[in-house]
């Protein structure tokens, strides 16, 4: 078994632009808002960039290998997806749903997210969660479109974490290049689009969303989050991180900053910002040598 690196997936969006041209080389035209980078999901499934696995897609690598390659404990849909997100404008007011109700209404998994802030201008905002735990009052703003006074803006840098239940109303504002590591599901209810005229759910929205949550930060400078879906961690390597892989679930490490190399097994890959590298349940000890700031991400 070997570490696996997956051809990124990009997603034209409204509010995206170039800012991706700054890590990757491979950037297709168009406004592009999202990568994939490790996903399961339809909607920008994962295929293999190299070697004797080149051309197949996540899932097809889960069938051949199995727990060898997801780990014990995973059973049924690949449960994560890793994605980065170029914000050249506002993305809409949105919620997403949980799991019982995105299965009941939807067939598909509920959507819990964290951010990682890769990058942000001067004077950048998230929006993170509300004002007021009125829904009525909530609801006849987001119609009126006058909604900016019940949000909570929040100013952001590189470096910043958030970590953002289901439930909980949020948006990305210009400016910003977010590391996003979430359960696997692409299910969006916007609330408010400035206008835009692209489909709403705000009556959905409604329904699922929760206004009296509020934001949550990183747990501490290493552990960024742990919760019911995924655990993410933050490692920063100025020489060199050995690790060993778990049996029982995968690994994904996501570079946010600098540059490196990630050694198994007399195998060399070369790691840079924005790059997500696979680490099968199997694969054994590992190291990862340079001048770099990784995410390590893994189902709880």
């Amino acid at each position: 078994m070997r570490p696996f690196i997956f051809k990124p997936v990009y997603v034209e969006r409204i509010w995206g632009g170039r800012g991706f041209e700054k890590y990757r080389a491979d950037m297709p035209e168009g406004v592009i808002g999202e990568s994939w980078d490790v996903s399961g999901h339809n909607g920008g499934m994962s295929v293999v960039a190299d070697g004797e696995d080149a051309g197949k897609t996540l899932v097809e690598l889960t069938k051949k290998y199995g727990a060898a390659l997801v780990g014990t404990k995973i059973e049924g849909e690949f449960p994560l997806l890793v994605k980065l997100i170029d914000s050249n404008d506002s993305l809409s007011v949105q919620v997403h749903p949980g799991d019982e109700y995105a299965r009941r209404v939807e067939n598909e998994f509920g959507k819990t997210e964290c951010w990682y802030v890769v990058d942000a201008k001067e004077g950048a905002t998230l929006v993170m969660g509300t004002k007021t735990t009125d829904k009525v009052a909530f609801k006849a703003a987001a119609e009126a479109g006058e909604l900016d006074e019940y949000l909570n803006h929040v100013s952001v840098k590189k470096g910043d974490f958030f970590y953002i239940p289901s439930g909980l109303i949020h948006a990305i504002c210009p400016g910003v290049v977010i590391a996003e590591i979430q359960q696997s599901s692409d299910i969006t209810y916007r609330v408010y689009d400035y206008n835009r005229g692209r489909e709403m759910h705000l009556e959905k929205g409604m329904e699922v969303s929760d206004l009296a949550l509020a934001p949550q930060t990183a747990i501490n400078d290493t552990l960024l989050c742990q919760g019911e879906y995924f655990t993410v961690e933050k490692h920063i390597i100025e020489d060199e991180m050995i690790d060993t892989s778990n049996e029982e679930k995968f690994y994904i490490y996501t570079c946010v900053e600098g540059e490196g190399t990630l050694a198994s097994f007399g195998e060399t890959i070369t790691v840079k910002t924005g790059d997500s590298v696979f680490i099968p349940a199997t694969l054994g000890t590992f190291s990862i040598t340079g001048q770099l700031t990784v995410l390590k991400s893994f189902v709880s």
